[in-house]
């Protein structure tokens, strides 16, 4: 019998498995809707937004302003209520949003300090550890002899062995 996608979750009981999207599609949509914050707030964040901004104002203030009676739809005698009212409802979104990029952002820089952290401690006990392996070669290497010294105790025993004389069975005596 083939069952339902509903009942191939296990990580839930049955009445409380009613996601219209499994949690993979529902991180990644987070996810997505993250990126799409970090783009806006990295837009509103640029000179070309405040340019395009200023631009806007200026237009909307001029048409309402210089334009016939007939065609403006925002009186600058009242204070230009709907451009306000804009300018309010942009203001409203952009917080969030701006909010919503930097909490991602924040989440990304404990990550990588934390990364940064464990590399240290890392590098450290390799540290520690090199210098004790130089120690270690610098003790035996000041226990080696060296090839003078060993040079010096050939020509000793060499001088030994010359003064030792033969005797009758060719052996040499003391």
């Amino acid at each position: 019998m083939a069952r339902g996608r509903q009942d191939a979750s296990l990580d839930a009981p049955k009445g409380l498995r009613t996601s219209v999207l499994p949690r993979r599609d529902r991180v990644e949509q987070s996810d997505r809707f993250g990126r799409f914050t970090e783009w806006i707030a990295r837009g509103m964040g640029t000179p070309w937004f405040v340019l395009g901004l200023t631009i806007f104002v200026a237009a909307w203030m001029l048409w309402n302003t210089l334009a016939p009676n007939s065609w403006r739809f925002d009186s600058a005698a009242l204070g230009f209520i709907a451009l306000t009212l804009v300018l309010s409802l942009q203001a409203s979104y952009a917080a969030p949003l701006i909010l919503l990029a930097q909490n991602r952002q924040d989440d990304r820089d404990r990550v990588q300090i934390e990364q940064d952290r464990q590399r240290a401690e890392r590098n450290l006990a390799d540290t520690e550890y090199l210098a004790r392996e130089v120690v270690a070669l610098r003790l035996a290497v000041k226990d080696m002899a060296t090839k003078d010294f060993i040079r010096a105790e050939l020509r000793a025993l060499l001088e030994d062995l010359e003064k030792v004389e033969p005797d009758d069975g060719g052996r040499a005596r003391a």
